[in-house]
């Protein structure tokens, strides 16, 4: 008898980003954050020597939070995502705002751009998604490809060690249209992974459950990467506002230079 051969499963980030996303995430993404953030992002690049209408690849860009107030800032910027649905909410608001973006959908390891940005930035926990390190060094690869000779990569993620020091197995929260949203996580020490459930359960009752699977890395593994992809680290930060790196930090992040 011949066995049944079965699809592989789809990766989890091909299904994750949809609209309950959005939905779930834009509640704890106030407008406050955001222009902290970019403050921030934008004081790092210019002591870093970016030009101020510098041609900036936001790299899983998502709904365009920092893509969009950057290009009205006068940056030359291309947004990048595989979420369909991430990508018409950017388009959406870029029009609301009347500013220009080109958005790309694609795969953060195969970046269609060779030597075109000044800058590119990888901001809020989307580096590490992918099934392995080695896949995970394609993208800081092609980060560096995408640049030109010179051209600055901006890293932000979580910091491990504050992850761990004030890890929160479990939350519970409301959303203002009275729907639950279950968190659930856990560590694997030996493969560095973080898993975390997401169930919403609407006021109806209906459930839905989400799962994804991070790689999070250390400082030191992280500028080994870089360096493998031919990206020097100049600086190591808490945060986007370019606080000392500490076990607390709850934030990390890497500013790097394509040699050349």
């Amino acid at each position: 008898m011949t066995a049944i051969e079965h699809a592989p499963e789809p990766a989890w980030y091909t299904t994750f980003f949809g609209e309950d996303y959005l939905r779930v995430h834009e509640a704890y993404l106030f407008p406050e954050r955001t222009e902290r953030e970019l403050a921030g992002m934008l004081a790092l690049l210019r002591a870093a020597g970016a030009p101020e209408d510098a041609a900036l690849l936001d790299l899983a860009c998502g709904q365009g939070r920092h893509a969009i107030p950057l290009a009205a800032l006068g940056y030359r910027v291309t947004g990048l995502d595989l979420s369909p649905a991430l990508l018409r909410r950017a388009r959406a608001a870029a029009r609301a705002s009347r500013v220009a973006v080109r958005w790309v959908r694609g795969d953060m390891r195969r970046i269609p751009f060779t030597g075109e940005f000044d800058a590119a930035i990888n901001i809020f926990n989307t580096f590490g998604y992918l099934e392995s390190e080695a896949e995970d060094l394609a993208v800081l690869v092609a980060v560096a490809g995408a640049l030109k000779p010179g051209g600055v990569f901006l890293l932000e993620t979580v910091s491990r060690d504050a992850l761990l020091r004030h890890f929160v197995p479990a939350a519970v929260d409301r959303l203002a249209d009275g729907a639950l949203v279950l968190q659930e996580q856990a560590f694997d020490l030996q493969t560095s992974r973080l898993t975390a459930r997401m169930t919403l359960i609407e006021p109806d009752g209906a459930r839905r459950e989400y799962t994804q699977s991070i790689r999070i890395y250390t400082p030191t593994e992280l500028r080994r990467l870089h360096e493998a992809a031919g990206l020097r680290v100049e600086g190591v930060y808490g945060g986007l506002d370019g606080s000392p790196l500490t076990l607390d930090s709850p934030r990390l992040v890497v500013l790097a230079r394509r040699a050349g």
